[in-house]
């Protein structure tokens, strides 16, 4: 069965943009994954994290897959692994950050993965882009886009005009 899953990407280490196209590829060579739509990049102020932390750029994506919500966390930690991504500080500057967001049919509470990530509607680094990649989508029953107006670190964001996809992965 294929389901549609929206995964957030972050970097605010090395050459940001690179680490966030490689992501794609890497996410959209994965057997039973494919990338169907990309966000634009946004500019975002490092939150919670150690004071003085690298600003990060931020995109979300959509995804076609055939693999389990765990599955597909596995995935998704292999490939921040592949980019050098080290989880020594919590909230602490990376290399490449990728979260699930939100997984079709799925709500979950587990230890690994809760579904939907349950800081997400907090959150404008998420909810601008995912707003500009599909203006319809809702979480918590509500338009992800009226939520990225409340996000409280919305101050901190700036828009780009760089993109992530090529055209051959969707939008």
């Amino acid at each position: 069965m294929t389901a549609r899953c929206v995964v957030a990407l972050g970097a605010n280490l090395g050459d940001r943009l690179a680490a966030l196209r490689s992501a794609v590829s890497a996410l959209d060579g994965i057997p039973g994954m494919s990338v169907t739509g990309c966000s634009p990049v946004i500019s975002t102020r490092s939150v919670g994290g150690p004071e003085g932390s690298p600003d990060y750029f931020n995109a979300v994506l959509e995804l076609s897959v055939e693999l389990t919500p765990e599955e597909t966390l596995r995935a998704c930690q292999k490939v921040e692994q592949e980019h050098g991504r080290e989880r020594t500080v919590h909230w602490g500057p990376r290399t490449l950050d990728v979260d699930i967001i939100w997984f079709e049919g799925v709500e979950q509470q587990d230890p690994n993965l809760t579904l939907p990530h349950p800081r997400a509607h907090e959150r404008a680094f998420v909810l601008v882009p995912w707003s500009r990649l599909d203006p319809s989508a809702q979480l918590g029953g509500q338009l992800v886009r009226d939520l990225a107006k409340r996000a409280p670190d919305l101050e901190g964001l700036s828009t780009t005009d760089l993109t992530l996809c090529d055209g051959t992965e969707g939008s």
